[in-house]
């Protein structure tokens, strides 16, 4: 189950308070301190590729689009 799943069945159990208290008991995957699901792109939320250094957030596609306008020089 990814992350973005198991937000989506919060959703539908929001009708069923019983079945989603027991649901977030058991079922609810723990925070990520490290590791490639612990940070995810401010820009499209991707998981993989992340680019936190300056404080950018950013996956490297999203970077890759961006970069010229946040002021970064491409060399080549």
């Amino acid at each position: 189950m990814t992350a973005s799943d198991w937000k989506k069945i919060l959703k539908q159990l929001n009708a069923k308070p019983a079945v989603k208290e027991k649901f977030l008991k058991f079922c609810k995957p723990k925070e990520r301190k490290i590791g490639i699901a612990a940070r995810k792109c401010g820009r499209c939320g991707r998981f993989g590729a992340h680019i936190s250094k300056y404080g950018l957030h950013l996956c490297r596609h999203c970077f890759r689009e961006i970069a010229e306008s946040l002021g970064f020089k491409k060399y080549s």
